[in-house]
């Protein structure tokens, strides 16, 4: 059998996904680009929404553990007086509500008293949410619905202003990993005495990642691996401290309670430490080099 040839490409990739296509299809598009086959993302985005996609080329798919729960912000519109099967535009009305919506400053107060902080969710069907080892939205294709258990969420702020459709407002939602935005319109409609579905879902932001710095699949940029780590506290590491950390030795935890990025004299990523025991720091990730 033949080995598999080691990743050659290595770092990260922001891009801006246009609405139509998964983000596996922007997966397999930088997989021809790049001529790399190790590539993949962190955080789905649904095929109809556009916006930040954080993709991670070749070694870099080995920092995602520590993307997992980024903080994101979103934006969308959310349309009040029927909802659907998909929570969003894109699927089939299945209730429609006769109901007015009242002022916003009313919306604001519900928002403030029911939909931010620490709140529970339910996953909607459509979510890539794994039950039993098969994922939600692969059930619903199959018009299978499970009772699925509320989840705690943390939404950081929710702000909403009116549009020229009286049935329609605009949000903009800053959450922590995991948060459903086609939920959260949901259930504000729900709230308000009738129903609600979103469109035009758009992620701005992921963890320190945001569209300004983002590229397009038809051009896309290449960042250094180091980007991964950019939150992370950095330490430079010495000769005899790199010879330490390719034999995988432990050391004193530095300040803080960690992750820390670990690099040489030229800058270049050696590994990430994370907590372990009692103030031991443990490279967990582990790349090597001397520059």
């Amino acid at each position: 059998m033949a080995r598999r040839r080691p990743p050659v490409v290595h770092g990260f990739v922001l891009i801006d996904k246009p609405a139509g296509m998964t983000s596996h299809d922007a997966v397999y598009k930088l997989r021809k680009h790049f001529g790399e086959k190790r590539i993949g993302h962190a955080g789905t985005l649904d095929p109809d929404a556009t916006g930040l996609l954080v993709i991670g080329v070749g070694n870099a798919t080995r920092l995602f553990r520590f993307m997992e729960n980024m903080d994101k912000t979103y934006s969308c519109e959310i349309v009040f007086g029927s909802t659907t099967n998909t929570l969003d535009d894109s699927g089939e009305v299945t209730a429609t509500f006769k109901m007015t919506l009242p002022g916003i400053d009313e919306i604001r107060a519900v928002i403030a008293q029911k939909f931010t902080g620490n709140i529970l969710q339910v996953p909607p069907m459509v979510s890539a949410l794994k039950v039993d080892g098969k994922r939600l939205h692969e059930l619903a294709r199959e018009g299978i619905e499970i009772e699925r258990e509320a989840r705690p969420v943390r939404i950081d702020s929710f702000e909403v202003e009116t549009t020229d459709d009286p049935m329609v407002i605009r949000a903009t939602v800053r959450c922590g990993g995991g948060t459903y935005i086609r939920s959260l319109g949901a259930d504000l409609g729900t709230a308000l005495g009738g129903g609600a579905h979103i469109r035009t879902l758009r992620r701005h932001s992921s963890g320190p990642y945001s569209l300004d710095e983002a590229s397009t699949l038809d051009d896309p940029v290449l960042m250094p691996i180091n980007e991964a780590v950019r939150v992370m506290p950095v330490h430079v590491l010495n000769e005899q401290e790199i010879d330490d950390v390719l034999y995988g030795r432990v050391r004193e935890a530095w300040e803080g309670d960690g992750p820390w990025a670990a690099t040489n004299a030229d800058g270049e990523l050696i590994a990430v430490f994370e907590l372990w025991k009692d103030r031991i720091a443990k490279p967990t990730v582990v790349f090597g080099g001397r520059g």
